[in-house]
């Protein structure tokens, strides 16, 4: 009797060793399944890719779309970081092929020169389509389209990380951090709030979330109007007569009323670009040609256009492991809910000592410095490094305050909405500062 069970115990372990190792196995092959030998046309470059899909919700199909890529040197050291695009419903691919990525799109439609300012020199990076229905990402049900909004977005951005991290083990236990501009000052809080919570409720550390990182973000709906408009009058864009009606009939809270709207309507401001009122603009000629209006280094307006070919293009989605579909920027979602402010997150985050930093490029008027500053007041926290210089290259990158609970305020000078792509070198610098968790030096001239 006692052979017969110590046979069926060593059957038993036998059987679960041999389970464990068939989990591993397929792990491993959906991991290599998603190994981007290389894209169509890039050069040469000394670290790995992956991209391919995430199932965040078997009933209905749906499936998130994801592209990785791995720090050149030292992947094994580098923290992990997800990288969001804002909209609600523009694509991460964005991020990754017009500012942050390791490439670039040139002309010729087909082929990538390598950006010199990517982020992964720093850390290795995650980029998300999401939610389902952005980009590549996708539901089998296609109702999931009109009940998109703030929560199921966090949600299932939630599920494909603790799913993806089962793909690539070897990231578990490493440094993570989740950055992202405009519409991810809603996507990044909410995402940082429901690992922490997740964290806290099973009294352990499921996602290792070391803060968080947000560029000219939305924050709240009547300080992003009102910062907005008193930021293009600041700049000489708004007559003082449009001025004085927006602010006399309007309170910039749920009290306003159809009059104030009819005020604030979207202004004749010719041709320029709101999302960098000072950059050159991207001319459609007659023929179909295009160009950019003025000369900026390191900065091309009409940069889309190639990217959006690239990316439509079916053997690039092929080598993407993408499902073939015709691949656009932003989808026009039914959003469904949405905090009317972000404050009260980042207060619960603050509290729960998360470090929060949030930049703005000064040249935006879509998500202003000025709106960002009017919610950072309504933080009501107390400052503890006052505003000061910060400098790239022996000039001034930006201005830098920080606030109690290790809350900061960077600004980047010169650049727009997508900071790193009008400000590349110095995006780089404030995201290697942020990682260390120190803030960028005040290196005066000698």
């Amino acid at each position: 009797m006692l052979l017969l069970l110590v046979s069926v115990a060593v059957l038993h372990t036998n059987a679960s060793q041999s389970q464990q190792a068939q989990l591993e196995k397929f792990i491993l092959s959906r991991k290599a399944a998603d190994k981007i030998t290389a894209l169509p046309g890039q050069p040469h470059v000394d670290f790995d890719q992956y991209s391919g899909y995430v199932t965040v919700d078997e009933k209905h199909g749906r499936a998130l779309f994801y592209y990785f890529v791995e720090a050149p040197q030292d992947a094994s050291s580098k923290p992990l970081l997800l990288w969001l695009n804002g909209g609600p419903g523009c694509s991460s691919l964005l991020g990754a092929m017009l500012e942050l990525g390791p490439f670039r799109v040139n002309f010729d439609n087909v082929t990538l020169r390598v950006n010199e300012y990517a982020w992964n020199k720093e850390a290795n990076v995650i980029f998300l389509e999401s939610p389902a229905g952005v980009g590549f990402s996708y539901s089998n049900t296609s109702s999931d389209y009109n009940e998109s909004g703030d929560s199921r977005t966090a949600e299932d951005a939630y599920i494909f990380l603790v799913n993806w991290l089962e793909r690539f083990p070897e990231y578990k236990t490493r440094a993570f951090y989740i950055s992202g501009e405009s519409y991810a000052g809603h996507y990044v809080p909410q995402l940082a709030a429901t690992i922490l919570s997740h964290n806290l409720y099973n009294n352990g550390t499921i996602v290792n979330l070391q803060g968080i990182l947000v560029g000219n973000p939305y924050l709240d709906d009547y300080k992003n109007q009102k910062g907005r408009f008193e930021y293009l009058w600041n700049h000489g864009v708004l007559s003082d007569e449009a001025w004085a009606n927006i602010t006399n009939h309007c309170s910039f809270n749920s009290s306003d009323n159809e009059l104030c709207s009819e005020f604030y309507g979207w202004y004749d401001f010719g041709p320029i670009d709101p999302y960098g009122i000072y950059a050159p603009i991207c001319i459609d000629e007659p023929d179909g040609s295009y160009h950019s209006s003025s000369y900026l280094p390191g900065y091309n307006p009409c940069d889309f256009y190639p990217t959006w070919t690239y990316l439509n293009d079916p053997v690039v989605q092929e080598a993407f492991h993408a499902r073939k579909t015709e691949w656009d920027s932003c989808a026009n979602l039914d959003w469904k809910d949405a905090p009317k402010s972000m404050v009260p997150t980042l207060q619960w985050l603050i509290m729960h000592g998360l470090p929060v930093w949030l930049f703005s490029g000064d040249f935006d008027a879509i998500c202003p410095l000025t709106a960002t500053r009017y919610s950072i007041q309504d933080l009501n926290i107390s400052v503890t490094t006052p505003w000061r210089p910060w400098t790239a290259k022996m000039e001034v990158g930006g201005y830098v305050q920080q606030y109690a609970g290790g809350f900061t305020f960077i600004t980047v000078r010169a650049a727009g909405h997508m900071v790193p792509s009008m400000q590349p070198g110095r995006a780089l610098i404030l995201l290697n500062y942020f990682l260390k968790g120190v803030l960028p030096p005040y290196i005066q001239e000698q």
